[in-house]
């Protein structure tokens, strides 16, 4: 099979051939038609994600949408034909998906959702992973509640906030002015980033706070989250690396809960729940409940150095997924 390796840090893409893996007992063997592109994939190409454990040559790529072209011993719920999706390498070193093939634990996958192209179910399963384990998992969202998503138009933010809608919550976000028309689209109420944690909170909550906070961008925005929940409300971020100080959460009773969504990936705990959320995402998906905001741009292995680019210069313009094959 072909395969696309990166030999060290910023190092360009090589296309090898190399023998086509073979699935052992758990396994299925995904002839791969898209891999999608997340910042996290720009960062182990640079040698700047320690934390994803993925030595450099390798395989990259977290994502793929496929079809089963054998399973192993011991693999129940997929058979040969079926149309999946997956989170399922290019961390831990485990091969990644910008391959055409990958035998990957098929705990790790879901049937696609049927009304999605490979492209679009490509886009999808490290971020409404990410978004799915926060709201859901660890915040136990519900009806009713009002949710505040930092950053609602990015990868993760766009997957919570239409997550957050389908379980019944009211929604807001913040974004930049030019973001506020996708936010309405997707049904939340947009709020100026750059805005005052103060004002927006009087103007939305009436000063109360809101019931839940997810944080997808980190840093100073985590601070403003402690802030913008309410008495003895929950934050949640898939970016809380930093140093920050508790007490405004602590002394509102809050409670703060991490996402770090390549933990099943790296240890081989929790896995089946990865597969879990993606066949629960699918039936929103097929409900017309979570819809990817897809780049318009297509990428190949020819041209899969642009979208890594894109990525890292700011240019994309939703997720960017590479055909494969």
């Amino acid at each position: 099979m072909k395969a696309l390796f990166v030999d060290g840090a910023d190092a360009p893409f090589r296309l090898a051939d190399i023998p086509r893996p073979a699935p052992g007992a758990g396994q299925a063997l995904v002839r791969i038609h898209a891999s999608g592109v997340n910042p996290l994939d720009t960062k182990i190409r640079a040698g700047a994600a320690p934390h994803a454990r993925h030595p450099l040559p390798a395989i990259l790529g977290l994502d793929l949408a496929g079809t089963v072209e054998a399973v192993g011993p011991d693999v129940a719920g997929f058979r040969p034909g079926d149309a999946v999706y997956g989170m399922t390498g290019g961390v831990g070193g485990i091969q990644g998906t910008l391959a055409e093939y990958a035998a990957v634990d098929a705990a790790l996958l879901a049937h696609k959702p049927a009304n999605f192209t490979m492209r679009q179910a490509a886009a999808l399963p490290l971020v409404v992973i990410t978004a799915w384990e926060g709201l859901v998992d660890r915040a136990k969202i519900g009806a009713g509640q009002s949710v505040l998503v930092q950053g609602g138009a990015g990868g993760v933010g766009h997957m919570a906030v239409q997550i957050a809608r389908a379980f019944g919550a009211e929604v807001f976000a913040t974004g930049r002015a030019a973001q506020a028309d996708y936010l309405h689209s997707i049904g939340a109420t947009p709020i100026d980033m750059q805005g005052e944690v103060a004002d927006y909170v009087a103007e939305h909550t009436g000063g109360r706070g809101f019931d839940l906070v997810y944080d997808t961008l980190g840093g100073p925005t985590l601070d403003a989250s402690f802030r913008a929940v309410r008495t003895f409300g929950h934050v949640v971020s898939c970016l809380g690396w930093g140093s920050h100080s508790l007490a405004p959460l602590s002394f509102k009773g809050g409670t703060y809960s991490g996402v770090f969504t390549l933990a099943p990936l790296l240890t081989g705990e929790g896995r089946a729940r990865h597969g879990a959320i993606l066949a629960e995402a699918a039936k929103l998906a097929e409900a017309g409940k979570l819809v990817p905001r897809l780049d318009p741009r297509e990428f190949d292995f020819a041209t899969v150095a642009q979208a890594y680019d894109a990525i890292t210069g700011h240019t994309a313009q939703g997720k960017l997924v590479v055909t494969v094959g």
